[in-house]
């Protein structure tokens, strides 16, 4: 029985048919790593600048990141709806439903960054002012965050666009726009920072004014989808928001999770400030591996939305468990690379003696638990495209909120094991998730449901 089914495999991998999964899942794949790629060096650049400018502008980056994420997540909950949405309509060739959808998104999405971007320049220096973290931290993260949410609306189109791109097989031209948009990034950064009276905050400005091109050029690009006769429709808004809105929840209940993890390292005994610019690092470092999985995980939304809009389940199912074969195989020589190079890297982003070592045992520990992730995450992409998102949210939160954070606080602080059983409490919670999250993927229940259809194309 068992040696049947290994043989039924075995030859399916064999077969034309794999092989036209793993072409299909390639070419939307091999972009995003790129575009994935060019954000891990955006984000490699404003870290290593900040080591440049000491160990308090390190973890002050670190920091105001989590922070601005939370003002991001709507631009990516209403990514998760569009593309379920935009890459079914756009396989099943309805153009007037389509360009309805993308002006509708677009304008939904124009007014959420302008209000949010508005909250977060009178708020979040006073949420950042009560937050318990050191007083050099809290003093440089209040200009950061403020430059930030001016450019958060270019940011919120960018985002949003290049969904609407790679759902719209336009992804080429997403990577082309995210390439420049990192060429700009880095060179800013640096002209800003060293050249100008900004300093440190150069580093946001380099950001926001990064973003404001790219979605000006990405929009360009989306004009060839939209007609000259469009109208707002408030039912495909609601379509949007019903597949978006867990992962919105998702997203904000991870990004406070993670600022909670940054305030538990802040309660560490000794030498907190060097195990939070080590943490920053380690993040960097581990986005190099962090990003590509994100990468497969657009891919394979965008290939099971397109599958599904063709009713083409059976293959919709395969090609996402392709989709995270290649996935995992990519992650685990990337993980191997890192590993081998640790210390040269953790060197590379800091001078700071404690900072390399902290920051060397946590991507040791940190790389064992990545191939686990890469498929979790990749799977995770998979029901986001089919619109099952609620079941990735509360996968995702319980291992965080259930696991990862008690975990952390009782190993690290209450038990006094310090930041070792923090990165062994991380790895803890990416293994429950793979493990509910692949159940969730293989009992196909995902397939029978269409959460969200296509909304009607009037109002």
């Amino acid at each position: 029985m068992h040696a049947s089914k290994l043989n039924r495999y075995i030859q399916f991998l064999k077969s034309s048919e794999f092989r036209g999964y793993l072409a299909g899942s390639w070419s939307v794949s091999w972009p995003m790593i790129f575009i994935m790629f060019f954000e891990f060096l955006i984000n490699l650049t404003d870290v290593y600048i900040a080591g440049i400018l000491g160990k308090e502008i390190q973890a002050t980056v670190g920091f105001v990141s989590q922070i601005y994420f939370v003002f991001i997540v709507v631009a990516y909950a209403l990514t998760i709806g569009s593309v379920a949405i935009v890459s079914k309509l756009y396989t099943a060739g309805d153009r007037a439903a389509l360009s309805n959808t993308i002006y509708t998104i677009l304008l939904s999405v124009g007014v959420a960054g302008v209000v949010l971007g508005l909250v977060g320049i009178f708020f979040a220096p006073m949420l950042i002012e009560i937050l318990n973290v050191p007083n050099e931290v809290k003093r440089n993260s209040i200009p950061l965050i403020e430059i930030y949410a001016g450019g958060l609306l270019f940011h919120y189109i960018l985002i949003n666009t290049n969904g609407i791109l790679r759902s719209s097989k336009m992804i080429r031209s997403s990577m082309r726009t995210m390439a420049l948009v990192c060429a700009l990034n880095v060179l800013l950064n640096f002209l800003f920072v060293f050249c100008t009276p900004l300093g440190f905050r150069g580093i946001a400005l380099s950001t926001a004014v990064s973003v404001f091109i790219g979605s000006l050029l990405n929009l360009r690009h989306i004009g060839r989808l939209v007609e000259r006769v469009r109208t707002f429709s408030y039912a495909m808004l609601r379509s949007v928001i019903a597949v978006g809105w867990p992962s919105g929840l998702m997203r904000i209940l991870w990004q406070i999770g993670s600022t909670v993890l940054f305030l538990v390292i802040s309660a560490l005994p000794e030498n907190n400030v060097e195990i939070l610019a080590a943490f920053t690092n380690g993040l960097r470092i581990e986005a190099a591996i962090f990003l590509p999985a994100f990468a497969f995980n657009m891919a394979n939304a965008v290939v099971i939305g397109n599958l599904l809009g063709e009713r083409r389940e059976t293959e919709a199912f395969r090609g996402g468990v392709v989709t995270a074969m290649i996935g995992v195989c990519f992650i685990v020589i990337l993980t191997v690379i890192v590993v081998l190079n640790a210390r040269l890297l953790a060197t590379f982003l800091s001078h700071n003696r404690v900072v390399i070592d902290e920051c060397v045992t946590y991507i040791y520990i940190s790389m064992i638990g990545e191939p686990f992730m890469a498929w979790a995450v990749i799977i995770s992409g998979g029901l986001s495209g089919a619109g099952d998102t609620r079941g990735i949210m509360v996968i995702v939160v319980l291992s965080q909120w259930l696991v990862r954070i008690p975990l952390s606080f009782l190993l690290g602080i209450s038990l006094g094991f310090g930041a070792e059983a923090i990165w062994w409490s991380m790895n803890a919670s990416i293994f429950v998730h793979a493990l509910f999250m692949t159940r969730r993927y293989f009992r196909k229940k995902w397939l029978a449901a269409d959460p969200a259809p296509p909304a009607p194309a009037g109002p």
